[in-house]
This record gives structure tokens, C-alpha cells and sequence, in this order.
């Protein structure tokens, strides 16, 4: 059975200890603990989690902005803000931050379970939570129609590639396959392909080829060689 790989981060040593016993004890989650003091978006680098606990005290926005660096950079890491009592304004903070759920830190295990699940799967969680808060849902509704009724467009963000992506691109336009990358840097072939995923939406490429020729076209990633084989898999 492939687990649900986990990261949880928050600066309350008890809290945390407490989540990560909750989860360790289901077969199905690999868990990761990450002290906030660390350097956390290296060690979601290194891990690629599936879904991301932040524990966050709202208030000092420190939560807020951790969760849109991780949203930005790791668009297939899923979010989850765990925070004590979170308030109308606090919510829609979160909302705009891209997280799919917001939990108050008293929420029972099979809550907290279940919604990982829910956000593994695909599912937004905070959807739910606008049903019951009618000021957020309000408050995001303006917020459309306000950009509609100026007639501005979102426009395509390309998000910055991580340090490892561009390592792995340039792998991938040498000619490279995943499982020689994977053999180059000591990872999993599965951590690459992981990678490479987020690659391809951050780039909005179509495949590893058309990834490659965005990023040599910017100026991302430069290598002599030609690459012919970057779509290899």
C-alpha cells in the first residue's frame, strides 16, 4: 500500500509530538516531523510530502506566509492549517493562502484523519467550511466580482523553480531518464517523477521536452548538450 506522506510543523513541541503520535499509528500515513526553526521548505524539498500540517498561530501571519511559500513552490503538496480558534478574517486569510483545509487545533483524530484523506484524494475541504461561515463565502464571492467587474484576467503565474527542480531539469535536458537521475542524486525514482510533476505544472509545460525548452529559453538552465531524449521516461 502506498502511504500518505505527511509533514507536520508547528512551533509547539507538544502539539506536534501529539499529531505525529496520532498519525504513526496508522499504517497508512508516513510521517515527518519538522521543527519550524528549521529550515522547512528544504526539508519539503527533500521529501516531496503528499500533504502538509501547519500549525499556525494566525494572528502573526508567520503561518500565513510559510503556507503560501509552500502553496507557490510544491503546487502538488496539499496544505492544511491547524490553527486554535480560527475567526471569520482569519479564515478567509487562509483561504487566499491556496491551503484546502483549515482545522481548529482542537479537532479530534478521526477530523484530522479524514481530512488528509480528503486532501490526499483531491478534495477542498474548506469548501465545507464556507458553507458554514456565510461572512467568508460572501467576502470571496465580492472578491470575484469585484475582478470580473474591472475586467482584469488572471494571468498564468509561472511559480519559481526550487533549487532541485533546476537540478533535475538540467539532468532531464542532458538526456537523462528518471531512473538515471534518481541513480545520480541517490533519491527514489519516484521523489524524481514527484519533481518532474511539479515541473510541469509550475512551467505549465505539456511534457519534459517542452519543459526543458521553456526553462533554456528563460535562461533557467543552460547545458551544452542537445536534448533529444528528454522525453525519455
Amino acid at each position: 500500500m502506498e502511504k500518505i506522506k505527511v509533514v507536520v510543523i508547528d512551533k509547539q513541541v507538544f502539539f506536534r509530538a501529539g499529531v505525529l503520535q496520532v498519525l504513526s499509528e496508522r499504517p497508512e500515513f508516513d510521517v515527518i516531523d519538522c521543527d519550524p526553526t528549521q529550515e522547512t521548505l528544504g526539508l519539503i524539498d527533500a521529501n516531496l510530502p503528499d500533504v502538509v500540517l501547519v500549525g499556525s498561530d494566525l494572528a502573526t501571519r508567520s503561518g500565513l506566509e510559510l503556507c503560501r511559500k509552500i502553496t507557490r513552490h510544491y503546487p502538488n503538496t496539499k496544505v492544511i492549517v491547524l490553527s486554535p480558534d480560527p475567526n471569520d478574517e482569519e479564515l478567509f486569510e487562509v483561504i487566499r493562502t491556496a491551503a484546502v483545509a483549515c482545522l481548529s487545533k482542537n479537532a479530534g483524530d478521526e477530523e484530522l484523519v479524514s481530512t488528509i484523506r480528503q486532501a490526499y484524494n483531491g478534495k477542498y475541504p474548506i469548501n465545507d467550511s464556507l458553507t458554514a461561515r456565510p461572512m467568508v463565502a460572501r467576502r470571496v464571492l465580492e472578491q470575484f466580482e469585484e475582478v470580473a467587474s474591472i475586467g482584469q484576467e488572471i494571468e498564468t503565474v509561472v511559480a519559481p523553480l526550487t533549487n532541485r527542480e533546476t537540478q533535475i531539469l538540467s539532468y532531464i535536458a542532458e538526456g537523462n531518464s528518471n531512473k538515471q537521475i534518481a541513480y545520480i542524486l541517490q533519491i527514489s525514482e519516484q521523489t524524481i517523477k514527484n519533481h518532474v510533476s511539479a515541473i510541469l505544472r509550475k512551467l505549465n509545460a505539456n511534457d519534459r521536452a517542452h519543459a526543458v525548452a521553456l526553462a533554456m529559453h528563460n535562461g533557467w538552465i543552460v547545458t551544452e548538450r542537445k536534448f533529444k531524449s528528454a522525453i525519455a521516461v
